[in-house]
């Protein structure tokens, strides 16, 4: 859980200490509001009130109704997580580990399948999610491209604009006619929810990134024109150094949609919450980092003052200040590779400070809390809340660190202490405080007097123990819940405070809260409790946790063949033609042939057969097939249904990484016996992969996709040529990008509701078969997890890396990534819920493509748990 000075810059860029950190320019007027807003308490969280609000900013925070608002914002790609219900989930937890934001990515290819068509209904119902994170109390950025990057197809262009005039990211006319066509309909949803008109939470408004002045110019005046009316961030401006989102929940790269590079459909490298919505190390930091710039205002408005030189230069120290209240930041980093103790007597801390390698620790000095003033603590201050008869400060670290808390008493306080670990001492003014971070949980020490009539509550954490700290806000005051693995929602009725929220463990239950509390429910159930001595309502009893959730095997597989396509007698009558002589392409289409682009033919995504008939062939005695695709795309050939052999590009190294497409010439040799044939049917099966991202404005998402150019050795023969791609209209409920052109796909085999014949063999895993094609596998699975009990599953897939095939896995129907399987790397496919049928049946569907060259699988096929809790959100079947 090390905090990295890269991931803190990462983190922090968006709050308060990150401005400072970055630097700044002159003093920018606020938008709206007065021109010098001081240091005090943030806006209430959001919600659609229908009051009008002011939203403005200067070189310090975001200003919203003349607060100031240290804007913490954690990212998330709605595309990524096609179940709405989940999307509850997701935000919920996002809020409660101290996120006061969402920025949320649309991607334009995600609604448009067609150019004129777009769809926001179902999974994509970006209205629904809008609406969630009002409900949830998060603000939203709204980032609705029209180019978007975020490591998917194309960037987030649509295919079918892979294959339209104009140069895209520009002021081409053609391409602002498409871009605009697509705000427009982004923006009529968003301008329901602006907070600015008190209708939702759409806070900031989020322009892509591209160096053309005059077409960001242009996309600002469509969005004002649209009524938008919400600060706008722009690429340099001063407001873009205000926020800079972290990856909150990465999610899944399902289907077509992951780019070129990614190897993997999980996207949560860095992330706080992991494909499974589970946590993951960087949520520590997150938590703790959250909670403080959400109740401490001190950090909304810092100035960087000289940094501070430690003892022997080793730690990097950064000293912030608030001018307002003379408060002092200090964030104390550990570049090296061993763990660093010293004090930092320029900071006025004079006991040693430990931070381990790779480590940063924020500091705070001169610091009110309530009436009283942190003279300095070695810990980092976690959160400061106000909680009925007194206050509360948590500080928190890493486990077994000694953390000493020092507090200006100008009279001796009455220090208790509530557990073992702490010990106090009063000397000239000060209570000095120690505690082992973590040894006992959750340790207490109560100040009274000395100096204020308000009691002091110090609680000290490590990180898994501040992992269970849960401070809300509510109209009657705020509540601090201690235990739980998640607290979602509190409510203030009358004498009770209800919880909600889930476990993992058995766990205690305190809750802090305003005066006249006497009663606590959990998930709607009466907890019996007593008054601690901290004021808290303490559980008499532990909440329960939530074992293990059975799973069950995965057998009774069927098995069917297919490729077709392959067999001269094929009928492709209904095929397209290739007989376009030019391409809107980045790629020359050679001279003399015709052009053999997929996407030129409306084939966006997937993979994608031709057929070519090749007549006075008689001598022929090699092909050479140029193909262009994303990375790890392959092509597969056959003359009159033989084999010719499997081609595959390179497994990109640390230097091509990045790199968007990859082109390539498979050269095969004919069989001699088939020389002799005056006519004969070439067949090739590319799996293309996806579109580069056009990151460099240059229009790098038009390159081919697919076959660009075939040539022949020892004859001269004519060839003309047919190609299909996904077949029919698209998946109304999966959209776009969910379905290529294999035989199967066309035919549904994919689909829960297909009726398998006779013509499906029953069979066992592991399978070993050798053949150059695509064979299927289905079987069905029944769960039965519990009502209230959120399971988190994955499919896992395991086999000898050298065995060389990959598998698209389709479960009830929609395409959850492939797998292959001699390239890495492996993990399990998470199946999200809503689309899994968490207590019902399901239908799994294996696409195994194979290039003959070994034995193909699979060989284990199974069901893994990834995370389970009591609670959760309800689930609507997708």
């Amino acid at each position: 859980m090390e905090l990295s000075r890269r991931t803190f810059s990462t983190l922090a860029g968006t709050a308060a200490l990150g401005f400072a950190l970055t630097g700044s320019g002159g003093v920018l007027p606020s938008r709206t509001g007065p021109r010098v807003v001081p240091t005090g308490p943030p806006p209430a969280p959001p919600v659609a009130d229908g009051a009008v609000h002011t939203v403005g900013h200067d070189r310090y925070s975001l200003l919203v109704d003349g607060r100031r608002l240290a804007l913490w914002q954690g990212e998330m790609h709605l595309f990524r997580l096609p179940s709405p219900s989940l999307w509850r989930d997701v935000l919920e937890k996002l809020r409660a580990h101290g996120y006061n934001a969402v920025t949320v990515s649309v991607a334009w290819n995600y609604h448009s399948p067609a150019p004129g068509s777009y769809d926001f209904t179902g999974v994509r119902d970006l209205d629904r999610f809008l609406r969630t994170a009002a409900a949830t109390g998060l603000y939203v950025v709204l980032r609705p491209g029209p180019h978007l990057g975020a490591d998917i197809d194309a960037g987030g262009f649509p295919g079918w604009l892979t294959a339209t005039e104009g140069r895209a990211r520009t002021t081409d006319p053609t391409y602002l006619a498409h871009a605009d066509e697509w705000l427009t309909r982004v923006n009529a949803i968003a301008a329901r929810h602006l907070y600015t008109k008190g209708k939702g939470t759409v806070l900031l408004y989020e322009l892509e990134k591209a160096p053309d002045a005059a077409y960001l110019s242009h996309l600002r005046q469509k969005v004002r024109a649209d009524g938008i009316d919400v600060p706008l961030s722009v690429p340099r401006s001063p407001l873009s150094g205000l926020h800079h989102p972290a990856m909150a929940y990465g999610g899944t790269s399902w289907g077509w949609l992951p780019a070129p590079q990614l190897s993997t459909t999980a996207y949560d490298s860095g992330a706080a919450l992991g494909e499974g919505r589970q946590p993951t190390a960087a949520l520590a930091p997150v938590h703790r980092l959250g909670q403080l710039l959400r109740t401490v205002p001190d950090f909304a408005k810092l100035d960087r003052k000289t940094d501070l030189a430690s003892p022997g230069g080793r730690l990097g120290v950064e000293h912030l200040v608030n001018r307002d209240t003379d408060s002092q930041t200090y964030v104390v980093r550990n570049d090296s590779a061993k763990a660093v103790s010293t004090p930092l007597p320029r900071a006025g801390i004079e006991v040693p400070v430990n931070v381990r390698a790779g480590d940063t620790k924020v500091l705070s000095s001169q610091l009110k809390l309530g009436g009283r003033t942190l003279k300095y603590a070695t810990a980092q201050l976690m959160l400061f809340v106000s909680a009925g008869r007194q206050d509360i400060a948590v500080f928190s670290g890493r486990y077994g660190d000694m953390a000493q808390v020092v507090v200006e008493c100008p009279e001796e306080p009455t220090a208790t202490r509530l557990d073992a670990e702490p010990a106090w001492i009063y000397d000239r003014g000060l209570l000095r405080v120690t505690c082992p971070l973590g040894v006992g949980e959750l340790a207490r020490v109560k100040v009274e007097n000395g100096g204020s009539d308000r009691p002091l509550l110090l609680l000290f954490a490590d990180d898994t123990t501040a992992l269970r700290l849960w401070p809300y806000e509510t109209p009657s005051g705020s509540v601090l819940v201690y235990g739980p693995s998640l607290v979602r929602d509190v409510r203030l009725k009358d004498d009770t405070v209800h919880l909600t929220g889930d476990t993992t463990k058995v766990t205690g239950l305190e809750v802090w809260g305003p005066r006249g509390i006497e009663q606590v429910t959990w998930n709607k159930r009466p907890v019996a409790s007593r008054i601690s001595a901290t004021f808290s309502l303490l559980a008499l009893k532990p909440l329960p946790g939530q074992g293990p959730v059975p799973l069950p095997a995965l057998d009774d597989w069927r098995r069917r063949a297919e490729n077709p396509e392959a067999e001269p007698d094929f009928d492709d009558s209904a095929w397209v033609k290739a007989d376009k002589k030019t391409s809107f392409s980045t790629t020359p289409v050679p001279d003399g042939q015709p052009v053999l682009f997929a996407d030129d033919y409306g084939f966006h995504y997937g993979d994608v057969w031709y057929r070519g008939r090749v007549t006075d062939a008689e001598d022929l005695a090699s092909v050479s097939l140029a193909y262009s695709t994303g990375t790890q795309g392959l092509l597969m050939a056959w003359v009159d249904g033989k084999p010719l052999g499997t081609h595959r590009m390179p497994v990109p190294d640390a230097g091509s990484a990045r790199k968007g497409t990859w082109t390539a010439t498979a050269t095969f040799d004919v069989p001699e016996k088939l020389r002799t044939r005056d006519e004969r049917v070439l067949s090739v099966l590319v799996r293309r992969m996806a579109h580069d991202g056009d990151d460099t404005s240059l229009d790098t998402h038009k390159a081919a996709r697919g076959l660009t150019s075939v040539s022949f050795k020892g004859a001269f023969p004519k060839v003309s040529w047919r190609l299909q791609g996904g077949a029919g209209a698209t998946d109304p409920v999966r959209g776009p990008l969910n379905n290529g052109g294999l035989y199967g796909e066309r035919e549904g085999w994919h689909l829960p509701e297909l009726d398998e014949a006779d013509d499906w063999e029953a069979v066992k895993l592991p399978r070993a078969d050798r053949r150059q094609g695509v064979t299927w596998y289905r079987t069905g699975f029944r769960l039965a997890v519990p009502t209230g009990v959120d399971a988190s599953i994955g499919l896992t897939l395991d086999d000898d890396p050298k065995r060389a095939y990959r598998v698209q896995i389709f479960l009830n129907g929609w395409n959850m990534g492939q797998y292959v399987n001699d390239a890495g790397p492996r993990h399990p496919f998470v199946l999200p819920n809503g689309i899994l049928r968490t207590r019902g049946s399901n239908s799994l569907a294996l696409a195994v493509l194979s290039d003959g060259t070994t034995e193909a699988g699979p060989k284990d096929v199974r069901l893994t748990l990834l995370g389970a809790s009591a609670g959760g959100v309800t689930v609507e079947n997708v």
